[in-house]
Order: C-alpha cells, then sequence, then structure tokens
C-alpha cells in the first residue's frame, strides 16, 4: 500500500509583535481591529502580545482572548525588563516570513498594516514608519534630531530621522537580529546595522486612547546613553579631545606666568588661580572617568552572560490542540545563542508552523 500522504503545514507569513506594559484596556479595542485587519490581507499569521511585567490585568484580559482568537500567542516575562528586550522577546518568539512591530497602545493604527504588505511583497526587506506630527515639546524634538545626527554620523548606521517602532521586518533581517548577543539593545540602531533594503512610509500616530506612557523624558535620555554607547566610540574620543585642549591650555598659562614672574617682573597672585585651575582640571577629570566608567559598565554586564529576559509563562490555543498541559511552562532562560536555518524550521514545525 502507498504511504499515507500527510499534508505539510502551511508556514505563517506574517507576526506581529505587540509589547505590552499595563495595556489591558487598550489592547481589549486593539486586538479586534487588528485581527480584523491582518485576516483581510494575510490568511496565514499570528499575533505575539508578550507581557513585560504587568502589574494589571493584562493576563487575565489576553487569556480569555485566546480561546476566541486561535492566532493570538501570550508571552509572560517574568518581570519588568524594558520594552527594547520585550521586543527582542516577540522577535525571538515569531515564526513569521515577515514579522511586524507595533506599540499595544492603539497609537499605531493597524491600518497601514496593508501598506507595509505591499512594500514586503515589492521588494523591500524592511518597511519602517516616520511621525508626520511628533506631538512633543519644540526642545524635546530638537534634542531627538540632533542625537539621531551625531549618532548616524559617528557610527556610520543610518537611522532615520522620526522612524518609530512601528515596522515590518523581512524573516532575513529578524533571524539577523535574534543572532545579535548584546544585552544593552538599542533597537533603532540595531535595525539599520545589518543594511538591508528599507522603505520609509508616512505615519499619523493616534491618541493614546487608556492610561499614559511609560516613557518619561528620563528614561529616553537613558536610552540615548545606550544607544551612543553602544553604535560609538565618540563619547571616548570626545572625552580625549578635551583632555588635550586642555592640558594645552593649562601649559600655554603656565607658560604666560612664567614669562610675567621673569621677563616683566609681575608678581602674580597665585591663589585665585591655582583654586580654578584644580576646581576646572578636577571637573575634566571626573567627566573623564564618568565616560569611562559607562563603557566599562556595559562591558561588565555583556562579560556576566546573564540572559537577556526570563519568559515565565507561553500561553496559545496550539499549544492546548497538541495536548500540551495547561499548566504554565518553566520559566525559560533565552541566551541568544544563533541556531542554524534547518534547526530553526525544525523547532517551529507545528499545526500553523513553517
Amino acid at each position: 500500500m502507498p504511504p499515507e500522504f500527510i499534508p505539510t503545514p502551511q508556514p505563517i507569513e506574517v507576526s506581529v509583535v505587540l509589547p505590552a506594559k499595563n495595556e489591558a484596556l487598550n489592547l481589549m479595542q486593539l486586538l479586534p481591529a487588528l485581527f480584523a485587519h491582518l485576516a483581510e490581507h494575510s490568511q496565514r499569521f499570528e499575533v505575539v502580545v508578550v507581557d513585560d511585567g504587568s502589574t494589571d490585568e493584562t493576563r487575565s484580559v489576553l487569556v480569555q482572548q485566546i480561546d476566541a482568537w486561535p492566532q493570538l500567542r501570550y508571552v509572560r516575562l517574568a518581570r519588568n525588563f524594558g520594552k527594547e528586550l520585550a521586543i527582542a522577546a516577540g522577535l525571538n518568539a515569531a515564526r513569521g516570513r515577515a514579522v511586524i512591530v507595533m506599540d499595544s497602545d492603539g497609537q499605531h493604527p493597524p491600518a497601514l498594516i496593508a501598506d507595509l504588505l505591499a512594500h514586503w511583497r515589492g521588494g523591500a526587506e524592511m518597511v519602517y514608519t516616520v511621525q508626520t506630527d511628533r506631538r512633543e515639546a519644540l526642545i524635546t524634538r530638537a534634542l531627538k534630531q540632533w542625537f539621531y545626527r551625531i549618532l548616524e554620523r559617528a557610527s556610520g548606521t543610518v537611522i532615520p530621522a522620526n522612524a518609530g517602532d512601528y515596522r515590518l521586518l523581512d524573516r532575513k533581517l529578524v533571524d539577523v537580529l535574534n543572532a545579535m548577543p548584546e544585552r544593552n539593545r538599542f533597537m533603532k540602531g540595531l535595525y539599520g546595522w545589518p543594511g538591508f533594503r528599507s522603505v520609509g512610509i508616512p505615519l499619523q500616530v493616534n491618541d493614546r486612547q487608556n492610561g499614559k506612557s511609560n516613557y518619561s523624558l528620563i528614561h529616553l535620555a537613558w536610552l540615548a546613553v545606550t544607544g551612543l554607547t553602544a553604535f560609538s566610540m565618540t563619547p571616548l574620543r570626545a572625552v580625549t579631545f578635551v583632555g588635550g585642549v586642555v592640558s594645552f591650555a593649562a601649559f600655554a598659562f603656565g607658560l604666560s606666568i612664567v614669562f610675567e614672574y621673569y621677563v616683566e617682573g609681575v608678581s602674580v597672585p597665585g591663589f585665585a588661580t591655582l583654586a580654578v585651575g584644580m576646581t576646572f582640571l578636577s571637573g575634566i577629570q571626573l567627566l573623564a572617568i564618568g565616560v569611562l566608567a559607562e563603557y566599562l559598565g556595559r562591558v561588565f554586564e555583556e562579560v556576566k552572560q546573564r540572559p537577556l529576559y526570563v519568559v515565565a509563562e507561553e500561553l496559545s490555543t496550539f499549544a492546548r490542540d497538541e495536548g500540551a498541559s495547561e499548566a504554565p511552562k518553566p520559566a525559560t532562560l533565552h541566551r541568544w545563542r544563533p541556531r542554524a536555518p534547518a534547526q530553526r524550521r525544525s523547532r517551529h514545525r507545528g499545526p500553523l508552523g513553517r
């Protein structure tokens, strides 16, 4: 008898990654519209919600909706690891040939998915959105433009101005990002570092419906420091340059004092000059030590080789259909070791897997 024919599962075409922290109300409004737009433009898709340490009803809301939406997957991190690592967790869990990253607060309109997919099917390997109306203070907008201009010139990595996290990534780019081992991740820089073909499309963000943003000005400042130190040696070189200029100025000032004393016979009172000079030079030294400590601290974080994040729970309808236990999976450590393409395909094989 001929062997029984077993149909090969169709690969997932589109994955949507939603990092979420305390977005229960926004997810209840976003998910129905998101599923409607995805179903209109792709028959094989999934939505991966990464719960980044939420303390509201995010888990209970998603658990209730998993049965209604078979394409929904829920990944809960053990604690709050930050948006950058939540995105990294979503990219690692996504199985689609194209992966769309968008915010879960409702400000990124699902209707733009059609344009993202159209450009991707036309050959683009990354399609990013550019905000046309930045609702920010003038000084905040100016500081961001100044920062990205400096980072692009210093690192050589193209980071488009006003480009956000709402973007589509081809599977090739996702695999490259998943193979990057660094823990201090600045995703906007990592997106552009591989250099794949990219296309930008305009985006008009929606108003936030519920809650408030988790990103304050201080968080943005720390993210800027992470991006600058992760992609550029400019701060170290700037400190070296400032140190050279100050040393030259101090030497020239010393020569002028010697000249006035021995040639012109001028007795120069030295206390005020000495005090100001020592204070200024001490400040320069502390600044240099601070910059060195920032880089050394990042090296310290990398050499410890701790996991990027810990997955406490993964839930989906697919797992229950395959006979998996209803109990949450044990905590999973993710160290971001690159895998061969064949291993990646075999790992994700399932009813709707690759």
